[in-house]
């Protein structure tokens, strides 16, 4: 494993942390969360090849994965579990796999992570090929779960990505298109959760919004091929029919559920 600066695991800049007000405490998380937009700007470039790598397989009908443990296998499952309600795409198009299964979703799995043949397993149940592309969370870049899968898919032909918030970290040389968002160190220290979680986070949100974008599930800023499954979706979508169409709630409501969707409404696809 090539040496490199865990930036990750390096102390904060904060001592006494059990000596501070809440005041000071939340002022003091609020200055490094400041910091991470910047920092996520800053690899914008490499979060574009990214995109513009995965968009033609995906415009061919192939399908993202996301895998990661803890707090990066979340953050995937996530992004890949809003994508369907948002912009109604099958389940199976975004897929997030965290190490563990789903019960790590809200419990730690002990030695979950620690595999590096296990994530292969998990996505070879999805039939991956190389009409797929794959993206590794790993804030430290060194988690085995992770490398191990974007090892193998590399050895599949599969093309990987990878989100992580160390330089030169093993999932970033492992991956065909590395985004490292270097945030520093963590308030509480060697807490990815924060600052590095928040940056990911966004890059997820960069990704999986702006290829749908490029699929054409969006028309003009409108969610249009959203899944009306409660209430509030149905209202949202009642909302922008009204003031597309300049035409009255009731009818806007009506003609939503006879064609069941934003997009038919408005007659574009």
């Amino acid at each position: 494993m090539t040496d490199f600066n865990k930036i990750t695991e390096s102390d904060s800049n904060y001592t006494d942390l059990e000596k501070m007000s809440v005041e000071k405490c939340t002022y003091a998380i609020n200055q490094e969360d400041q910091k991470v937009a910047n920092a996520v700007q800053q690899v914008l470039p490499s979060i574009n090849q990214l995109i513009n790598a995965i968009l033609p397989k995906m415009k061919l009908g192939g399908r993202l994965f996301y895998i990661g443990a803890g707090t990066s296998g979340r953050l995937g499952v996530l992004d890949a579990s809003e994508c369907p309600p948002t912009f109604g795409v099958d389940k199976n198009k975004v897929l997030g796999l965290i190490a563990g299964g789903d019960v790590a979703l809200r419990d730690a799995v002990e030695n979950a992570e620690d595999s590096t043949t296990q994530a292969w397993k998990d996505l070879s149940t999805y039939n991956i090929g190389e009409n797929d592309c794959l993206i590794g969370i790993a804030a430290s870049g060194t988690t085995p779960y992770v490398l191990g899968g974007i090892n193998e898919a590399r050895r599949n032909n599969i093309t990987t990505g990878a989100i992580t918030c160390n330089p030169q970290s093993p999932l970033a040389i492992a991956a065909q298109y590395p985004v490292e968002v270097v945030v520093g160190p963590e308030f509480l220290t060697g807490s990815s959760r924060m600052k590095a979680g928040t940056a990911q986070k966004m890059i997820l949100n960069k990704i999986s919004t702006t290829l749908m974008i490029q699929l054409g599930k969006v028309k003009g800023n409108k969610m249009v091929d959203m899944q009306l499954n409660n209430e509030k979706l149905f209202q949202r979508g009642v909302k922008m029919i009204q003031k597309e169409k300049n035409i009255s709630n009731e009818e806007a409501a009506n003609l939503l559920r006879t064609h069941k969707s934003v997009r038919n409404v408005l007659g574009h696809g």
